[in-house]
Formats: structure tokens, C-alpha cells, sequence
């Protein structure tokens, strides 16, 4: 039997999340219906068949398992995986994937493919992925992942099928896109990384860190490493337009019972409700 990584499950309406993420250990994320997973810090075993993948920054706990992940995927005659990436780091990721094939004699073969904030992605006829700046200690991106549907344009809401059909057949664009942000991905990031784009405070699902949370723990030193505090949480309560927010990347000094008790103490009840700790 195959030892696998820890990872939790957590379904939201049609999506279920999967994953694991502690601070300097490992951060791996799967949504299956999406067909994509965010970081690669540990590559468990039932996330090999996800071909797509959006890696926010280059730290070893959040990409440390890429030689692995592409080798297994080339030894179970998969296809090459996708793997997104902030710009700056992709020469240097190559070169690591070309040294593990020199030591390993296996071909680590990818497509490896740069991003930088503004930068959007076709996942699918459906699903289309935006990145936006997040703020840590290296070059970071965050993700949305954005469901869209083509709309009858409203000015024409009324009109026969017939009439519809005769302007489509004459070049007109009788349709507008229509984006509802389904899936936002933080990673590592200061606080700023939440205010860089409106999605973040209005996708359904939120998956963000809160690697601090004790009052002692001083706020200024924490965004300067470019992670997130409880208070910075409590300080925009009233933004998250979030129908859940996932809270993670718990520092290894805290115990999830504790992490728990100060999010039950501090946050407003109407947030707290769409809170889940994963730890």
C-alpha cells in the first residue's frame, strides 16, 4: 500500500477541495471538478491524474515536489503537465528539472509556463484563470479562477428566436460574456496581496493564509516576510464577500485548537460562519 501525504476534503455546492498546507512544511491544493491544483510543495499520490497547475511563488514548501510530480506523470505515460509560474523563476526551475534528469536518468519533461499579474489563462470553454500581485519575499502571482457563460445581450432579451437567429446570421454579436469569480488562490502574501484585486473579497471560495495570529507576534515583521495576521483578517471583515474562506498555513509553532479559539474570539460572527480553519 502506497503511503500517501495528508490531505483534507471539503465540498462546496459542486466543488470539493483537497489538499494540505503548513508553513515551511508543504502547500498543495486539488479542486477536481476544475481540473487544476495550485502549488506543489508534496505531490500525494491521487493528484497525479490533474494535468494543470498554478504555482504561486518558488519556496521549497510550495514547489519542492515538481521533479517528482512530472516524473511520475512521464513513468505512468501521462501526458506532460502544465505547470504556471511567477516569470522570474521559470530558467531557474528548468534548471533544476534538468539536473534531477541528469542524476535521475529520467527525462523530466513539462511545459512550463510563465505568468505575471494581468496575465490570463484558457483553462476551458468555461473557465478562465486571471493572475493578480501578491506580496512575499520572492516573485509571487495569485490566481482566480473565473466560470463564464455567453448571455443574450439584454437590449435584445424579448425578441423572437427567429429575430435572433436572422442577426446572428448577419454578423451580429447577439451574445455577451458573462464572469463570476469561482475560485481565488492567495499563496503566501502580506496583506496588500488581498487588496491587489477585487476577486479576491468576491469569489466564492477563498482560499487564503493566516500563517500568525498570537498579539505578541508584532505585525510590521510579519508583512515584511510577506505573510498574513489574524488582525489583518479582523481589519476587513467587512469586505469578504466570500460564501467560504479557507484559512491555512498555520506556522508549526501553533496548535489547531488554539489557532481556533482566537478565530472564535476575534472575528465577527457573520464572518466567522464562512471561516474554515484547515490545519
Amino acid at each position: 500500500m502506497i503511503k500517501n501525504l495528508p490531505v483534507r476534503t471539503l465540498t462546496h455546492k459542486a466543488l470539493t477541495i483537497e489538499g494540505y498546507s503548513r508553513a515551511a512544511v508543504q502547500s498543495y491544493w486539488r479542486i477536481p471538478e476544475l481540473k487544476l491544483g495550485f502549488d506543489l510543495g508534496g505531490s500525494p499520490w491521487s493528484f497525479l491524474g490533474t494535468r494543470h497547475w498554478f504555482v504561486t511563488h518558488a519556496h521549497l514548501d510550495h514547489l519542492a515536489a515538481i521533479p517528482v510530480f512530472v516524473a511520475r506523470r512521464r513513468m505512468m505515460k501521462m501526458e506532460p503537465p502544465v505547470i504556471h509560474l511567477p516569470q522570474e523563476v521559470v530558467e531557474g526551475v528548468q534548471r533544476i528539472l534538468q539536473a534531477w534528469q541528469r542524476v535521475d536518468r529520467g527525462r523530466m519533461v513539462c511545459d512550463l509556463v510563465g505568468v505575471k499579474p494581468g496575465d490570463e489563462i484558457e483553462l476551458s470553454r468555461e473557465h478562465v484563470v486571471t493572475c493578480f500581485p501578491t506580496r512575499h519575499t520572492v516573485p509571487s502571482v495569485g490566481y482566480v479562477v473565473w466560470d463564464r457563460r455567453k448571455k443574450l445581450r439584454a437590449d435584445l432579451q424579448g425578441l423572437s428566436q427567429n429575430e435572433i437567429r436572422e442577426r446572428r446570421l448577419a454578423g451580429e454579436e447577439v451574445t455577451h460574456e458573462v464572469r463570476v469569480p469561482v475560485v481565488c488562490y492567495t499563496g503566501d502574501t502580506a496583506p496588500t496581496g488581498l487588496d491587489a484585486d477585487p476577486a479576491v473579497y468576491q469569489a466564492q471560495v477563498l482560499i487564503t493564509e493566516m500563517t500568525f495570529y498570537r498579539p505578541e507576534h508584532r505585525k510590521e515583521k510579519i508583512h515584511k516576510f510577506g505573510h498574513t495576521h489574524l488582525d489583518d483578517i479582523l481589519e476587513r471583515a467587512n469586505r469578504f464577500q466570500n460564501e467560504l474562506i479557507i484559512l491555512s498555513h498555520f506556522s508549526t509553532r501553533y496548535l489547531e485548537k488554539n489557532v481556533r479559539a482566537a478565530v472564535e474570539a476575534k472575528l465577527p460572527a457573520a464572518l466567522r460562519e464562512r471561516i474554515h480553519l484547515w490545519a
